[in-house]
Order: C-alpha cells, then structure tokens, then sequence
C-alpha cells in the first residue's frame, strides 16, 4: 500500500533528515503565508484572491473561476465592475456586478442596511483564471477529500528527499 510505504521511509530517516525535512515544510508554508501577505499588500485587498462559488454571475463567470481583486483607495467604484463585498453576519463574501437594474439589491445586505461603504468592498474583479477554484469548492463540499489531500502532501514533503 502507498501509505506504509511512506510511512517506511520515514522510519527509516535518521533524524536529520526528518529534521530537514520539517524544517523543508516549514519553509513552504511560510514562503506561500509571505506570497499572500505581499499580495494583500500590494493589491490593497484583505483577499486578493477569490474563488466563485455559484453560477450567479453567468456567463461573465463561472463556478470555480478564480478571480483577481484590488481595491485601492484613491480607485472609485463605477457602475458596471464587479465587486466583492462583504455583509456584516455572512461569512462568505458576495461577488456581484454594480449595475443599475430594476431589482433592489437591498435584499442581499443585513435588515437595515440600505447600501454599501467602502469598508464592507473586499476588492474589485481585476483578472480570472477559469475553473482552477474548483479545487477549493471541491475540498469545501467534500472534507474527507481536503483531508486526504493534505494527509499526503504533508507525508510527501516529509518524505521527498530532493
């Protein structure tokens, strides 16, 4: 089985090697965390990047598309680009198209809110990549699969020798 076959190379590192290994997995993952935090500020957006989750902005988007945001300060917002924003209570942010439509966006915000403020924009739609946020929609419906994936990118960093 391929799991004890890892699991075999690991016991047989002497602890140098597992202590470079780690040492290894530790720098990948600070490496992305800094990558993300450069992101954040040079895009001036709490998250510069966002996975579509619903087929709500067809045909611009589609579910899994990965989108691209800024959100600069001195950059008004017009009519017609895509914004993200979030809603006081929602954990998950809205990906919406300020357009001026005969149906009341109202609907969307907290009881009482009556519009957005530029506190409550993530960041507006830059660039996308199709598609490759599906990834992440699949790990969020299916945990046993995040799990599984992180289970064995975790052992392969730790067992990996190159």
């Amino acid at each position: 089985m391929l799991s004890i076959d890892f699991l075999d190379d690991v016991r047989r590192m002497n602890k140098r090697q597992l202590y470079y290994q780690v040492l290894n997995f530790g720098m990948i993952v600070s490496s992305a965390l800094m990558i993300w935090k450069g992101l954040m500020v040079v895009t001036g957006s709490e998250s510069p990047i966002v996975v579509v989750l619903s087929g709500s902005m067809e045909p611009a988007f589609h579910r899994g598309d990965l989108l691209f945001l800024t959100n600069r300060v001195e950059d008004p917002i017009r009519v017609g680009e895509i914004v993200v924003f979030r809603i006081e209570g929602r954990e998950i942010p809205i990906v919406h198209r300020g357009d001026n439509n005969a149906v009341d966006d109202r609907g969307l915000y907290k009881q009482g809110q009556h519009w957005l403020e530029k506190k409550d924009v993530v960041g507006r739609a830059r660039g996308f990549v199709p598609y490759i946020g599906i990834v992440t929609i699949l790990m969020n419906d299916y945990p046993k699969f995040k799990y599984a994936v992180l289970f064995l990118l975790g052992l392969f960093v730790l067992v990996h020798r190159e």
